[in-house]
């Protein structure tokens, strides 16, 4: 299976009201400074015209919106998370009450 595709599969699995980081899904394809990659694949995603990957789940490793940019506009991302009643601390995510851990590639 395509890099890309496992990505997009392990962001498919993150629940509504969850979140999870670029690393965290890097850890679980098992490429563990992988980080930048999953930023690379949900780039392209925002490029496409693909709505099936919820890319506003994932947060940078500190909880915040560092994909906002990528979106139709720098709110979208956040509001389509208060959508999901997600919790923020400021201006990131609650990661104490939101975080979601991809289980490790088999």
């Amino acid at each position: 299976m395509d890099l890309y595709e496992r990505i997009y599969d392990i962001v498919r699995a993150i629940p509504a009201g969850k979140v999870t980081t670029y690393g965290h899904i890097a850890e679980a394809i098992g490429s563990r400074g992988g980080a930048r990659l999953v930023g690379w694949a949900l780039n392209a995603v925002a490029l496409s015209d693909r709505v099936d990957i919820p890319c506003h789940r994932v947060v940078n490793r500190l909880g915040e919106l560092s994909g906002r940019m990528h979106f139709e506009t720098p709110f979208v991302m956040r509001e389509r998370l208060e959508a999901e009643n997600v919790g923020f601390r400021g201006e990131a995510v609650d990661l104490s009450r939101h975080l979601w851990i991809p289980p490790m590639a088999g």
